[in-house]
């Protein structure tokens, strides 16, 4: 460490109550002590202990614990959560754009901030960031990279919005497989009808259980191919990358776990979390079919991100 008024290198003087190194120059005497680097702003909590965080978080553990387990404030891990996501989100934008793409698969995977649309309606509660908030993903089948998500609900305008974001996040011709749902035949035709060849695998499922099995997915009886634009290759109409994905995203983000009161009380909060996931399946996590990150197999980056990288990309 070297004295900012002599420029000479100051020698080891103990430490302050928080454990943070001090100097002290030989020169003129004075005391100072070594810049603290911070990942996330003016936050004064370290950089082991943010990490730590943000490592439990995606481990799928919830906030309350989180607290428990490292004694940080909950209040300190949602404000971490929050400039993390806000973080996230940006870098996808700036990085995954412009991709060049060959297989796309789309999905939506259903969730609720605060409760169900069903007990919105009881309670008589207007606030539209309130209710069934639906994630959809956009996943390139080969390289396994998200190429873009979005957070709202299941209508027209929340599919064009995704759409749109789909656009800006590739390049050139590929093809696109969606589920049955209707809005998506207006919204690829408008974003990304001269670019794609693009077809629906609809489901047909059998009729629901009841009783004790009611909260089982029920039966797949029949899948019917629909081509709505262009040629689609009919061996590589397929969701199944989409839905594998949508399984990960639910074990690694507690707030997508099913019959639980595990639920986001607040749409900033789950926007966060599904940015730093997304984020951190991008660029941090090995996938053990391409045995890299989705990133470093599509061109992006040239090594694995730790989650520092990510917090100072």
């Amino acid at each position: 460490m070297t004295c900012h008024n002599c420029q000479i290198k100051a020698v080891k003087a103990g430490r302050d109550r928080r454990g943070d190194q001090r100097f002290k120059c030989q020169k003129c005497k004075r005391r100072f002590k070594e810049e603290r680097e911070r990942l996330l702003g003016n936050m004064y909590l370290s950089q082991t202990a943010t990490i730590l965080v943000l490592t439990l978080l995606l481990e799928g553990n919830s906030i309350r614990s989180i607290e428990r387990i490292t004694g940080v404030e909950k209040k300190t891990i949602t404000r971490i959560l929050l400039l993390a996501g806000e973080h996230c989100e940006q870098l996808m934008r700036r990085k995954i754009k412009g991709v060049a793409v060959k297989d796309v698969e789309a999905d939506e995977i259903w969730g609720f901030v605060g409760c169900k649309n069903r007990h919105k309606l009881y309670k008589g509660i207007t606030d539209p960031h309130v209710g069934d908030a639906y994630t959809w993903v956009a996943i390139e089948r080969n390289t396994k990279l998200v190429l873009t998500w979005h957070l709202g609900e299941r209508d027209m305008v929340a599919c064009e919005t995704f759409t749109e974001k789909l656009h800006e996040a590739t390049q050139g011709r590929f093809q696109l497989t969606t589920d049955g749902f209707r809005p998506y035949e207006n919204a690829v035709s408008y974003s990304l009808g001269t670019r794609v060849d693009y077809a629906m695998l609809i489901k047909v499922y059998a009729k629901d259980r009841e009783g004790e099995q009611k909260y089982s997915p029920p039966e797949v009886v029949e899948t019917v191919t629909k081509v709505m634009i262009g040629n689609p290759d009919p061996s590589r109409i397929c969701t199944s990358i989409v839905e594998r994905s949508n399984l990960s995203t639910r074990t690694s983000i507690r707030r997508l776990t099913r019959l639980t009161n595990a639920f986001s009380k607040k749409w900033e909060n789950l926007r966060s979390m599904l940015a730093i996931y997304f984020a951190f399946y991008n660029f941090c996590r090995i996938h053990s079919s391409i045995r890299c990150t989705p990133a470093m197999e599509s061109g992006i980056t040239s090594h694995v991100w730790s989650l520092r990288d990510l917090l100072t990309a």
